[in-house]
């Protein structure tokens, strides 16, 4: 009898005219049919939208009016809708009574895991009319629509930013309350959104879950994936208005809009320095704050950039896939390589506009121009001395810790500086890589031949 019932149930299905989509019951499809203008439609007064019912229509007086007459008693949030409300108060119970039987994932609501089904069937049932880019849910594309439109009807009250839905308003007023709710279990670190939070988690877990089906590299974002695969298929969607240059990905045609404005438009909030893109300005913000969110589980350095850590991590696996087809020495990333090739070819491509001076890295040619600025951003907590890199303030605070970290392998006499220790590793190994260009005597460091040359100035000339 029940399988009876179950093929009764399957066989009738009531299908719509107009769009093909099909409906279990009749009374559902007769309301749905509202939607393409059935007599008994009816028109909101304020907005003139099409409402099949007046459950609906109420609902569309509440869009309008602001209010919000169902309130949670645990947390005071309040709702439009009382499905809404229900829908919420599960968040307090951590009840999620609907379980996807292919992934185990389990949801507050049962419309959740019916959206959800469709991740693993591949089922995209709502169609815009423009574009015919498919959606999972209705509400996908009604957002997606205001892309055509240009509409953005959510706004935010206190600098009146507009979005096209209440979740991202929602997530950008956390901007002026300083709220963020989602925390990272390892690090302690706080987000705003939980997408960001869950991108972050990959940090620790190292977990690259995206993959190029053309050469198998591993991204942590998405975005990502889709900016390398650009280098494969050349596509070049986005196109600046000004000089109609293409570009792959959306960041690079937002920093030409800086180059055509000369506006840069992430300033740092300590020392106002400004970058072109919101990358360089996060990985700037590390100098003030000191962070250094990357750890090698070997021998526990930090790092700034999960990427140094990566090429630092070779030092213990021994993996050095760059070799210079002179001599054969290796490096642990190209950037080496690169920057030791010009040792034989002697190119200098990097020149100071001020006195002409070339270098082989273009950072040593932005050090090299605080010379002429005077600029030295690095001061000393303790004395307030200034320098012009961040290398000989940390030198330069030894001298207040009376820490000497670098120790000779040969005799362990210690060193407050690194470039000092290997100066001296020359009594040792007895290099001298500096000759004088008169007498051809040979010093094991630079400030020795300086002296050599002051001390028989006569005899050179």
């Amino acid at each position: 009898m029940k399988q009876h019932q179950v093929m009764h149930t399957m066989e009738h299905t009531y299908p719509c005219d107009v769009c093909n989509r099909t409906f279990k019951q009749i009374r559902h499809l007769k309301i749905h049919q509202c939607v393409h203008g059935g007599e008994h439609s009816y028109r909101h007064n304020v907005c003139n939208e099409i409402i099949s019912r007046t459950s609906s229509l109420k609902v569309r007086q509440h869009v309008h009016s602001g209010e919000r007459p169902y309130q949670c008693y645990t947390c005071n949030k309040t709702f439009k809708l009382r499905k809404h409300l229900t829908r919420h108060q599960p968040v307090h119970t951590g009840e999620r009574p609907y379980c996807c039987d292919v992934c185990k994932k389990t949801f507050i609501d049962k419309s959740y895991l019916k959206v959800h089904l469709r991740v693993h069937t591949g089922e995209r049932p709502y169609h815009c009319g423009v574009c015919n880019k498919t959606f999972r849910n209705a509400g996908g594309l009604k957002i997606h629509q205001f892309v055509h439109t240009g509409e953005r009807p959510c706004r935010c009250d206190v600098c009146n930013k507009t979005f096209n839905d209440t979740a991202n308003l929602n997530v950008h007023k956390r901007v002026h309350t300083g709220e963020r709710p989602y925390r990272c279990d390892v690090c302690n670190k706080t987000f705003r959104r939980t997408t960001n939070l869950n991108e972050h988690l990959r940090v620790h877990t190292g977990k690259r879950p995206y993959h190029c089906d053309v050469c198998n590299a591993t991204f942590e974002q998405v975005q990502h994936l889709k900016g390398h695969q650009s280098l494969h298929t050349g596509e070049r969607p986005y196109r600046h208005d000004v000089c109609n240059k293409p570009f792959s990905k959306l960041e690079q045609q937002k920093v030409q809009q800086c180059v055509h404005t000369g506006k840069c438009l992430n300033s740092c909030d300590v020392c106002n320095k400004t970058f072109k893109d919101i990358g360089g300005l996060k990985l700037h913000h590390l100098v003030h704050t000191g962070e250094r969110p990357y750890r090698c589980d070997v021998c526990n350095k930090t790092f700034n950039r999960i990427y140094n850590l990566k090429i630092h991590q070779r030092v213990h696996t021994g993996k050095r896939l760059n070799s210079c087809d002179v001599c054969n020495k290796t490096f642990s990333d190209i950037g080496g390589l690169k920057l030791h090739q010009l040792v034989h070819t002697g190119e200098q491509p990097y020149r100071c506009d001020v006195c002409n001076k070339t270098f082989h890295r273009i950072y040593n040619l932005k050090i090299h121009q605080r010379v002429h600025t005077g600029e030295r951003p690095y001061r000393c907590d303790m004395c307030n001395k200034t320098f012009r890199t961040l290398e000989n303030l940390k030198a330069h605070q030894h001298v207040h810790t009376g820490e000497r970290p670098f120790s000779c392998d040969v005799c362990n006499k210690t060193f407050k500086r690194i470039d000092h220790m290997r100066v001296h590793q020359r009594v040792h190994s007895g290099e001298c890589p500096y000759r004088c260009g008169v007498c051809r005597k040979m010093f094991s460091h630079k400030r020795a031949l300086k002296k050599h040359i002051l001390s028989y100035c006569n005899q050179h000339l």
